[in-house]
């Protein structure tokens, strides 16, 4: 039985947004001027979002979730369609395929990268198919080369969870530079942060006009200013004091990201455990990933203890963890479509071992020390043969 050391040190969080003091002081700035829904600071962020990808419009909306719901309503995916999706994701995903009335078709990620695996998008292509949702990992993006060739032989959009990846790069070219719908997170625990909120980055003017409409309860302005509604839209504008912070953020990001991966190859130097654990892929182009997340998967065959154990002992040492993520499929939502263990092995292979370590800019190597020690020293103390 674990037990929690006297001399633990301070709690390490599992994420944690890095505010400064500028930027508190500027959401403060918009709070006293009485403006604080939307306004000028969230055209300022659509801005500065178009401009980091590469000029396309981006449109802010209250959170990823929102996000994922508005492209599916703009990609036009409604009763009836089918969206083709990878069961290892978050449920954002899966929720909002049903919200929107379609079916959603689950296909296995690849072993290593987690991406979608693209054969099986293929093979399960249909004529109520009407997109597709790859979720994009933080080091390791999906093929898009293949992923937009294969949608435009099927005449299929195109929706890229990119939640986990602001800031990665894809052949030199920032994630949402390229593409068809693209959505973003600004959640507190990604890599730049608004405390909640989204966009999705679009194809023109006409599906930004679009957007604004999908956002704000469908309404539609007449000639003469009086108002109609034609589609049921939501309530997802984001207000002008989160897109101040948000701003603020991306002005911050390079840096951000530049911790991020020195976290990461202090990581990749200092994690060892005996077993082994499987620890994610580490890209060639180091610069091209933003690293949102640090996934390991345990080795549960060749220990004494469970998952849930092992995160229990790393807490008892003062380390969040996290779990990222479960199997869509086997959600009791996903069960709903006939889905059953065994369908898709890699993603519940992944989703039964993964263990999420601390990584945030707010970190310094002396706490991934901690946390390599600390995996070490708690695998080391449960191996099955006792050694």
């Amino acid at each position: 039985m674990e037990t929690t050391p006297l001399d633990t040190p301070a709690p390490l969080k599992f994420a944690s947004p890095f505010l400064d003091e500028t930027t508190i002081a500027a959401a403060a700035d918009v709070l006293r001027s009485g403006h604080i829904t939307s306004g000028p600071w969230v055209e300022r962020f659509e801005a500065a979002l178009s401009a980091h990808c590469g000029g396309r419009p981006v449109r802010a909306l209250t959170s990823a979730t929102a996000a994922i719901e508005v492209a599916l309503q703009l990609a036009g995916v409604g009763p009836g369609d089918e969206v083709i999706t990878c069961a290892q994701s978050f449920f954002t995903v899966l929720n909002m395929i049903v919200k929107v009335g379609a079916t959603p078709v689950f296909v296995d990620c690849e072993p290593v990268t987690r991406n979608i695996d693209l054969g099986q998008v293929e093979a399960k292509i249909g004529p109520r198919t009407r997109a597709i949702i790859p979720t994009h990992w933080p080091g390791s993006l999906a093929d898009l080369d293949a992923l937009y060739a294969l949608a435009r032989r099927h005449n299929l959009r195109v929706i890229e969870d990119a939640a986990l990846v602001i800031g990665s790069r894809y052949r030199g070219r920032p994630v949402g530079a390229i593409g068809d719908l693209v959505t973003l997170s600004f959640h507190p625990n990604k890599n730049i942060t608004s405390i909640e909120g989204g966009a999705i980055v679009c194809n023109g003017d006409a599906e930004a006009k679009r957007i604004e409409t999908l956002r704000f309860h469908g309404i539609e302005r007449r000639p003469d200013g009086t108002r109609d509604v034609a589609f049921p839209g939501g309530k997802f504008n984001l207000p002008d004091v989160n897109a101040r912070i948000g701003l603020a953020q991306l002005e911050r990001l390079p840096g951000f990201l530049a911790v991020r991966r020195g976290l990461v190859e202090r990581y990749f130097a200092r994690f060892a455990t005996d077993p082994g654990c499987e620890l994610p892929p580490r890209p060639a182009d180091g610069d091209g990933q933003s690293w949102n997340m640090f996934c390991v998967l345990l080795p549960l065959d060749r220990l004494t203890i469970t998952r849930k154990e092992f995160r229990d002992a790393l807490a008892a040492r003062g380390i969040m963890t996290g779990v990222s993520y479960e199997a869509l499929h086997l959600s009791t939502l996903g069960r709903r479509f006939g889905y059953r263990e065994g369908d898709l092995p890699e993603t519940e292979r992944i989703a039964s071992a993964t263990v999420t370590l601390p990584l945030h800019a707010a970190m310094t190597t002396a706490d991934i020390d901690r946390v390599c020690a600390a995996c070490a020293e708690v695998i080391a103390r449960h191996r099955k043969d006792g050694r």
